[in-house]
């Protein structure tokens, strides 16, 4: 079985209303083209204010679930029959606040959401003041067909992580990411083939480009498949609509050959929750 996912790889202005008109106009694109799905980058339509060390005033940018925004792309996803997935800052009922990706179903309504659970503290990225740890746990959505999870930005590099979504069933793991530093690239795509070898599932890769004040972010989203090869790469330089197809079959032939999944030994790993 075959599935075309979007990713949309987006620069982000001060105007909002400007990015949420550009991430329409990709929704539709990727609609009218066959996807399935399509995924915006981490802080999908705002500036990435992390860069920006304490300053309270950006707490202001944060909405509820369901809020203006998810509200807009519940609509947008119904009338275009495509699932959604961006990230937004969210505030919560008790006034916690999240880096968090809604997931919206073909149908317009609220399939869950992600938080970002690893918070990163790093030149240009002061997450730990704006955000609190994610304790949404792994969920993996059906995309009718297919089921797919999502480990956002930083999150991508602990394994833990992605080995627990796709023991929770994905076939596709999303990354929504707003990556500018040169040590990450590095390893950027590297990196995901190494985790999408050893998971032997689909990797999708999706990052803001373009300059963001004291950050450029460098673009690049790629798709890796379960044998470790890049099969899709947008540029490094603009804004790009990314389609790919994804052979579903291509996950259940790679585990035949090389079955890592099979020969775990769970009762061996408990120092991996000791140290």
């Amino acid at each position: 079985m075959n599935v075309r996912i979007a990713l949309a790889q987006v620069s982000a202005q001060q105007d909002k209303q400007k990015n949420l008109q550009k991430a329409v106009k990709f929704m539709k694109e990727a609609s009218s083209k066959g996807a399935k799905l399509i995924c915006f980058p981490e802080m999908s339509f705002d500036i990435f204010f992390p860069q920006y060390r304490a300053e309270r005033k950006y707490f202001e940018l944060a909405e509820k679930i369901p809020g203006k925004t998810v509200r807009k792309f519940q609509k947008e996803a119904k009338e275009l029959n495509i699932i959604t997935v961006f990230n937004m800052y969210e505030e919560d009922k008790k006034g916690e606040y999240y880096d968090c990706s809604p997931v919206i179903n073909f149908d317009g309504k609220i399939s869950g959401k992600s938080r970002m659970m690893h918070i990163a503290e790093l030149p240009n990225y002061n997450e730990k003041f704006y955000y609190w740890q994610g304790n949404t746990g792994f969920p993996v959505y059906n995309g009718g067909g297919f089921c797919f999870g999502i480990a956002i930005c930083y999150d991508r590099h602990y394994p833990e992580q992605l080995r627990a979504l796709t023991l929770n069933g994905a076939d596709l793991i999303l990354v929504p990411t707003a990556t500018s530093l040169p040590e990450f690239k590095t390893i950027w795509e590297v990196e995901m083939q190494a985790a999408a070898v050893t998971n032997q599932v689909y990797i999708a890769v999706v990052n803001k480009v373009g300059k963001d004040d004291n950050m450029t972010f460098f673009g690049g989203s790629f798709v890796v498949n379960p044998r470790g090869e890049v099969i899709a790469r947008a540029s490094y330089d603009d804004d790009e609509l990314l389609l790919v197809d994804i052979d579903l079959n291509v996950i259940k032939e790679t585990r035949n050959i090389l079955p890592f999944l099979r020969d775990r030994r769970p009762e061996i790993y408990s120092i991996l929750c000791e140290k």
